[in-house]
């Protein structure tokens, strides 16, 4: 892990994309303890974030030996959305009122004592609960190891390591269900959570020791009416856009969706009077600055992108082309690693060129192979279906470490951990979002064409419905390619209303 952060010293600078000259990134080594305490979050937020996706596979089985149904047991899944949605918007303050390394000890003591009560659940409410806990410990991690990120290296560097934090956003989810198949062709269940738990107490214990304890400067208070809006608005959200695409029986979509964009509404509002008067929860200034805005929107798009084709592919593996659930996780693995042995190489193409060629060389990747998925068959090849995912998750690549770098290059300090909460919260709203878009796009598709007569059986349906998903996605793609036309490295210093002296007052006590 130590490669990405060294370099050896070059002489002169070297323009951005935007046309300002920065010193070269060996010319800005990160110190020892530096590399030591990005490598423990790395690590622990790789293994936390693995985790949110290693349960996927194991549903049908815990259907099975659990005795539930599959709406039921659906809620292992949702269950651990809706607590990460709550919990997220939360971390700007925890990170700005506790040490680095207290909100660490937090995380990661959560996560690791939910998965010692996973692995010994006598049934399935005590599972639940486990995966409540684990959520709490997971939602804090991401935000964490960002704004670490942009508090420990330097603006010149941070291509370099965004390449890294890349692996574990793209890669962990990806790999996730490979890692579970394995696992469950010759295990119990239980082994998933007993395989993460000693690497889980590895990472909590190395990242105790290596993490600062220096106290903040800021020490704000907590809203509890925002703590409280959170709840319904972020979480009414997730649950009604995961209602929305067929993941369940409950109270359905109108409802959850109606009080969350009412309450989303009330929580912002406070926020904007607390900006003037108090502690925000999650700072909206973070808007402010047009290519947070951009990359935001830009993240979202593409995680609407990821997290649909990581649902529908194996439905298709499965369910079309008869694939188990090892062979599936298989097939999936090579885009896994594509996009993790190639993500530290786009942090250093950005260092040199910025984001422009690589997002626009992205999105168009991406776009182009969501068009192809829209023209998949019952007998398309099984290597055709691996390059073309492949493809896709070379796209994502060149997307996320310009994004994600570009989106909080242009933050001043003060507010790294507010934008870092509400790229978060996004990403989970985007996942929660294309998933049920396109899983209502191809149910529904699917049942038009079995009962209309167009499709001549079962597997013809399930086609239409899967073109008719992956069509919706490549035109959702195309407004990413728009986006990413946009997207600039501007360094807080470049930013205009830091240079001008124009910054709003921070509003923290």
């Amino acid at each position: 892990m130590s490669s990405p952060f060294k370099g050896s010293p070059l002489p002169v600078p070297r323009p951005t994309s935007s046309g300002a000259a920065v010193t070269p990134a060996s010319n800005h080594p990160i110190s020892r303890e530096n590399r030591l305490v990005i490598t423990a979050l790395v690590t622990a937020t790789f293994v936390v974030i693995l985790n949110e996706t290693i349960m996927n596979v194991a549903l049908p089985r815990l259907m099975a030996e659990l005795h539930i149904d599959a709406p039921t047991v659906q809620w292992l899944a949702t269950a651990f959305m809706l607590t990460m949605s709550v919990v997220i918007p939360t971390t700007g303050f925890l990170l700005q009122r506790l040490t680095r390394r207290t909100v660490f000890i937090l995380a990661m003591g959560f996560f690791s004592a939910g998965t010692l009560l996973a692995a010994l659940a006598p049934g399935f409410p005590v599972l639940l609960l486990a995966r409540v806990v684990q959520a709490c410990g997971t939602a804090v991690m991401l935000p964490l190891l960002m704004t670490s990120v942009l508090s420990l290296v330097p603006i010149a560097r941070r291509g370099q390591v965004m390449g890294v934090v890349s692996i574990v956003i793209s890669v962990a989810p990806a790999i996730g269900p490979t890692i579970s198949g394995l696992i469950l062709q010759f295990f119990s269940w239980r082994f998933m959570f007993l395989t993460v738990l000693p690497i889980a107490l590895a990472a909590l214990v190395f990242g105790a020791r290596k993490l600062g304890g220096a106290s903040e400067q800021e020490r704000p208070r907590l809203d509890a009416i925002s703590v409280v809006l959170t709840v319904p608005a972020f979480g009414g959200l997730v649950y009604g856009l995961s209602q929305l695409g067929g993941q369940g029986n409950g109270l359905g979509p109108g409802v959850p969706l109606a009080v969350g964009l009412v309450c989303l509404a009330l929580f912002v509002l406070r926020q904007l009077g607390l900006q003037r008067s108090g502690s925000p929860l999650l700072d909206l200034r973070a808007f402010l600055h047009p290519m947070f805005t951009v990359a935001t929107a830009l993240l979202v798009v593409g995680m609407i992108a990821l997290f649909g084709v990581v649902i529908l592919l194996p439905i298709y593996l499965q369910e079309v082309r008869g694939l188990d659930t090892l062979s599936t996780g298989l097939l999936l693995l090579p885009g896994g690693l594509v996009m993790g042995l190639l993500a530290p190489f786009v942090g250093r193409w950005f260092d040199r060129v910025g984001p422009l060629p690589l997002t626009l060389a992205g999105t168009a990747l991406m776009t182009a192979v969501l068009f192809f998925f829209a023209f998949l068959a019952a007998g398309t090849p099984i290597w055709a279906v691996l390059a073309l995912h492949v493809g896709l998750s070379l796209g994502l690549a060149l997307l996320f470490t310009p994004a994600f770098t570009s989106g909080l290059n242009p933050l001043p300090p003060h507010l790294y951990s507010h934008g870092s909460a509400i790229l978060s919260t996004l990403q989970q709203v985007a996942g929660a979002a294309g998933t049920a878009l396109l899983v209502g796009v191809m149910a529904s598709q699917a049942q038009a064409a079995a009962t209309s007569g167009a499709a001549t059986g079962a597997i013809e349906a399930q086609m239409a419905g899967f073109r008719a998903a992956f069509l919706v996605a490549a035109f959702v793609a195309i407004a990413s390619i728009v986006l990413a036309a946009f997207l600039r490295n501007r360094p807080a210093a470049e930013a205009p209303e830091v240079a001008s002296g124009r910054e709003p007052a921070v509003g923290l006590h």
